[in-house]
């Protein structure tokens, strides 16, 4: 079976996308309106794609009535936000932060997520998740409905006993990360990993001798 994109509703082309884009990082993304109101809300069209300069990129669509999302619009105005990696032991108060709250009620208190401040940004970063990456806006590109958001790491926070500081070695199945599987309610964990070592040209060429 094969799908036009360039003539399937937005829609039928969102239900396939992330149906098949499996699993997907999710970003708790923090970050300050105009009133200096904490907004907290999860993003799963997410990924770091860079590292000279360390770059993460956001995918933030629009509201369905037209206007930008409150994640947008504050990093808009402020250029700043934090992207706080989500561990199964606040996948529940992730979940709460995707309600569609009015913009006076508060995700973090609903959620019942305790805040820290950040070193280099103003939005603080959420205390119980097990990385945080503090960002600056490097550039938004505006694509249809779509806004990509391209933010550069400034700085990195993760627990002291996540990580050897002498190697940086981080002991990645204990962070406990879960990705998005397609929608609704569907989610996975990332424990579950096995390792299929990298092979050189030469290894290669041995196994084809062979």
């Amino acid at each position: 079976m094969t799908f036009d994109f360039t003539t399937l509703p937005p829609r039928d082309a969102y239900k396939l996308l992330i149906s098949t884009v499996v699993p997907r990082p999710i970003a708790l993304v923090t970050s300050l309106d105009e009133h200096g109101r904490v907004n907290a809300a999860p993003f799963s069209f997410f990924n770091v794609v860079g590292s000279d300069p360390p770059l993460v990129v956001l995918g933030v669509s629009n509201r369905p009535e037209g206007p930008p999302k409150d994640t947008a619009a504050n990093i808009a105005a402020s250029k700043e936000f934090v992207v706080n990696l989500v561990s199964e032991s606040i996948a529940d108060a992730m979940n709460i932060c995707a309600t569609d709250f009015p913009a006076d009620h508060s995700e973090v208190e609903a959620a019942g997520l305790e805040l820290t401040s950040s070193i280099d940004v103003k939005p603080p970063r959420i205390q119980a998740s097990p990385v945080n990456f503090e960002c600056r806006e490097v550039q938004t590109l505006r694509i249809g409905n779509n806004r990509t958001i391209v933010g550069q790491i400034v700085r990195m926070h993760i627990r002291d006993e996540l990580v050897d500081k002498e190697k940086l070695y981080v002991d990645t199945a204990a962070l406990k990360l879960i990705g998005r599987m397609g929608g609704g309610g569907g989610y996975v964990r990332t424990t579950d990993g096995f390792e299929i070592p990298r092979v050189s040209y030469a290894q290669w060429l041995e196994r084809q001798a062979k």
